[in-house]
């Protein structure tokens, strides 16, 4: 993930560091539910339309595994930009990975086919720096696959307003990842700049250049790992979901807590 760290990666020169060996782990090991079924459908959806032959992928906060299909990345050359040493190190599919700030770190223009932006966007202060800077780097017709958290969903209010202690709480007895908030493993610090913002993000793409060519918003992931690993607690968020939902207006779920968003360059 790209996050805040001690260094002054606005004004600091990108230090380049080879990408380690390592099996790649596609879908992020997402539970069966909405998150995955949608990825599957971007993974169908990038298929048809990026260029055949080899590609030219730029992963943004690139952690230790990839989103994309072992199919995808078997034809692809990817450069990695993280502000966080401990996963450039630990990043295992990369042909390049770069430590530096997505926000400021600028490549020529028309240099890839797409972007990959997944749970970073959340932990950006300035997204519409790091928006234009991926637009300003594909080439005519290509693509930037964003996938975040929603800040109007129930899970979004309670990480934008609660302490960070409790994230790290949450993903280390919710979740069961013992190494949750260690140095380069998430939980990261979260900004929720107003361009995470579904309507807003849509509206700054439309400005700029990008059509949104595909959304979808989903459940939370978390919701059905909780259920399987914590089915009292999970039944008890359920239950307040559920009356959150009767409150608001016909329609809404709060539980729809991330979504997936594939913008095309014109």
């Amino acid at each position: 993930m790209n996050k805040p760290a001690t260094i002054d990666f606005a004004t600091a020169t990108a230090i380049q560091i080879p990408a380690a060996t390592a099996p790649v782990q596609a879908l992020h090991d997402l539970v069966p539910g909405e998150a995955r079924d949608s990825l599957l459908t971007v993974h169908d959806l990038l298929r048809r339309e990026l260029p055949k032959g080899q590609l030219a992928i730029y992963e943004a906060g690139g952690g230790s595994c990839s989103v994309l299909p072992p199919e995808l990345l078997g034809r692809s050359k990817v450069t990695v930009v993280d502000i966080d040493e401990d996963q450039v190190r630990n990043n295992g599919y990369a042909d390049e990975a770069i430590l530096g700030d997505v926000q400021t770190y600028r490549f020529a223009q028309q240099t890839f086919d797409l972007v990959i932006c997944y749970n970073v966007i959340e932990h950006l202060p300035h997204v519409d720096a790091a928006l234009l800077n991926f637009r300003d780097a594909l080439k005519r017709g290509g693509m930037i696959l964003i996938g975040a958290p929603n800040p109007r969903s129930l899970s979004g209010v309670v990480t934008k307003y609660s302490p960070h202690w409790f994230h790290v709480w949450f993903y280390r007895h919710i979740r069961g990842i013992k190494d949750a908030g260690l140095p380069g493993e998430p939980p990261f610090p979260t900004f929720f700049h107003p361009l995470v913002t579904l309507p807003r993000l849509e509206a700054f793409a439309a400005a700029n250049g990008l059509e949104m060519i595909y959304l979808r918003e989903v459940e939370s992931p978390r919701y059905p790992e909780m259920r399987r690993r914590k089915p009292l607690f999970a039944a008890l968020v359920d239950a307040g979901a559920a009356l959150l939902n009767t409150m608001l207006s016909h329609g809404t779920d709060v539980r729809r807590g991330d979504y997936h968003v594939i913008l095309r360059k014109s």
